[in-house]
């Protein structure tokens, strides 16, 4: 498989999200979650144009290019130009609201004082494996790609020109296509259709649409036939109105803050990204259970990566935050009722990194904040809608995550419960070698194993907002339950200890007396951006405490580049460690306006406007030369910190 990192516009509707170039090439496609199952390999169009080869529409260098959406919409146009016939091909690429349908429009239109026959292909190749290989078949008007669990159906409003099931890569480049086979069993099949002459202005518009389905859905064949036809006869004009009516309201029904004026483009790039954050929240999410993907997958061939499109429920639990803050409560509450309860360990736990429909997804070890984050965000979301109702659900769910983190902290400082029931179910389930350890847990960058000062300062925070949550629930169960508040209270005691020995723990080991700063872990001494956990968001210490301030200078000595956005932390080696990143910016915007340094603050928000893409998509990192996304585009945890920090 070919490495596809440049995520640069995304799409999509309730069960599908796709991926595209800036050129119009489909990347990806996602469904029935946004991400699990990835459907094709490669998907490539072009046309042959009178008496030339394939001229490929993503790729050809005689080909101009623009892309922009339908304002306040997940419906992309792609315009592409061939300079040497003058063909004008405006593609349009959207998901439709009620079928499991991607549609792919072209409109043809001769700029030329000739006329110029055309004719349309598509290369398709669909993911494959030992388990799921892939076979192809013509049947009515259609190319049907299929395996044992699922199929794609390739079709049109244009009758079939011709068709090639077996190997068309390279005959594919002639712009002719030909087999005698309805049937093959290729993961790598094309198809065309004759547009026609095209005379000197003339217009003609092709739909393509992709239909994806899983097998195990029993559908008759006569059954699949109808509904394709159905399709094909819609007024696909129509339906893309109706679709750009319904993302526009959703923009509409979401937007909490006022829109600056558009005087300047800067005030436009604000808003365009935070109309483009309320349009993309929805496309990472799984719309069954909650979970919320952390991006569309960018590096499938682990090349450089560990893959991204999973759900952290740390990032998840900043996103839910964003969520709240633009009125998606359901989508948060749904997060936390359905998501966190399904994934929850026995102990109290969470694991790493999940698919986005709850089950586990590949991990390499445990990080104690991503348990501690979640309580920390059960209660962010009773702010938002106070609403006692989900903190009773929710509540055994944060009662033993809060048990679990007593137990870890049990473990860093030395005391122990022989009695503690949680705990002995924590070792039996790690099978320790020394029963009184848990496992050595990683910081939140997942690089590093031991003792860190974000992670502390999280658990801090869920004690905190569990003492919260006691104090909302406590007065309902006076009366008529005064075993649980018993408990209650047993366990508050228990917190409000624990919260005075970490702060004393960060003080003693966490803070290096020679520079008078915070240190990010007990293993070194490197200047970590998340060390700002402790003011933003866990509120431990003041932004104007002394130790606050040492610190953000060393920040700012070591971590700000001369473009004005931050490193993550120092000698960072991830994807070459030089280039700043949206969420450590945004952090410390967020820190500045804590501290009441505005001009600061909007300074830090401003790298980040001006590094988005022209779409308005905030990436992982940005290239400091180019001033452009460098990894992973449209990272919902960057979006979610940009919500916060407007």
């Amino acid at each position: 498989m070919k490495n596809k990192y440049n995520n640069d516009a995304i799409i999509g509707g309730k069960n599908i999200t796709a991926s595209l170039t800036k050129k119009g090439e489909l990347l990806r496609v996602m469904y029935p979650a946004p991400d699990y199952r990835s459907w094709i390999e490669e998907f490539l169009t072009g046309v042959k144009i009178n008496d030339s080869a394939m001229i490929y529409l993503h790729d050809d260098i005689n080909n101009t290019y623009s892309q922009y959406y339908t304002e306040n919409t997940n419906v992309l146009h792609t315009e592409i130009t061939n300079t040497y016939f003058n063909l004008l091909i405006k593609q349009t690429d959207f998901a439709l609201l009620k079928e499991d349908i991607l549609v792919k429009k072209y409109q043809f239109e001769n700029k030329n004082n000739i006329e110029l026959k055309v004719n349309f292909l598509t290369h398709a190749k669909l993911l494959s494996d030992f388990n799921n290989m892939v076979g192809a078949e013509i049947k009515d008007n259609c190319l049907i790609q299929y395996c044992h669990d699922y199929s794609m159906y390739t079709f049109s409003n244009y009758p079939l020109l011709s068709y090639q099931l077996n190997d068309t890569k390279q005959t594919i480049s002639s712009g002719e296509i030909h087999d005698k086979d309805y049937i093959g069993m290729s993961s790598d099949s094309s198809i065309s259709y004759d547009i026609g002459i095209l005379k000197p202005g003339e217009k003609k518009e092709l739909v393509l649409y992709m239909y994806f389905r899983d097998n195990n859905q029993k559908f008759a064949e006569e059954d699949l036939k109808k509904q394709i036809t159905q399709i094909t006869r819609l007024d696909i004009n129509k339906e893309q109105q109706a679709i750009e009516k319904y993302w526009k309201k959703y923009v509409k029904d979401h937007t909490t803050r006022e829109l600056l004026p558009e005087t300047n483009t800067f005030n436009k790039k604000v808003n365009q990204i935070y109309q483009r954050s309320i349009l993309l929240f929805p496309l990472l999410t799984n719309q069954e259970v909650g979970g919320i993907a952390a991006s569309m997958e960018v590096d499938e061939g682990l090349s450089q990566c560990g893959r991204y499109s999973y759900c952290w429920p740390r990032d998840a639990v900043f996103i839910t935050r964003a969520l709240d803050k633009i009125k998606m409560n359901k989508e948060a509450e749904k997060f936390y009722k359905v998501f966190c309860k399904e994934t929850q360990n026995k102990n109290g736990m969470w694991e790493q990194r999940f698919y986005t429909d709850g089950r586990l997804a590949p991990c390499w070890g445990y990080q104690i904040d991503e348990t501690a984050s979640v309580i920390y965000g059960v209660y962010a979301h009773y702010e938002e809608t106070k609403e006692t109702k989900f903190l009773k659900e929710t509540y055994k769910m944060c009662e033993n995550a809060t048990k679990f983190l007593g137990i870890y902290m049990d473990n860093i400082l030395g005391t122990k419960d022989e009695s503690d029931v949680v705990k002995k179910e924590i070792e039996e389930t790690y099978h320790t070698a020394e029963r009184n350890k848990l496992p050595v847990s990683y910081d939140l960058w997942e690089m590093h194993e031991g003792v860190h000062l974000y992670s502390l300062s999280s658990i801090y925070a869920a004690f905190g907002a569990m003492k919260k949550i006691h104090s909302v629930l406590k007065p309902e169960y006076e009366q008529s339950n005064r075993l649980k508040v018993e408990a209650m209270n047993k366990l508050e005691n228990k917190m409000t200890k624990y919260q005075d020995e970490i702060k004393k723990y960060m003080v003693d080991n966490l803070y290096d007396e020679n520079t008078k700063t915070f240190l990010r872990n007990l293993n070194d001494k490197q200047t970590d951006i998340s060390v700002v956990g402790v003011v933003e968001p866990f509120a431990i210490f003041s932004p104007k405490e002394k130790k606050v301030q040492n610190t953000i200078e060393k920040i700012n000595m070591t971590l700000r580049t001369y473009t004005g956005g931050y490193l993550r932390f120092e000698d960072d080696h991830y994807c070459g460690g030089k280039s700043p990143w949206p969420i450590a910016t945004l952090w410390m915007a967020m820190y500045y306006q804590k501290a009441g340094e505005k001009k600061k603050a909007n300074e830090c928000i401003e790298f980040v406007v001006n590094t988005a893409n022209e779409h308005g998509f905030l990436a992982e990192q940005v290239d400091n030369q180019t001033m452009q996304p460098s990894w992973v585009n449209g990272l919902a945890w960057s979006h979610a910190m940009f919500i916060l920090s407007l």
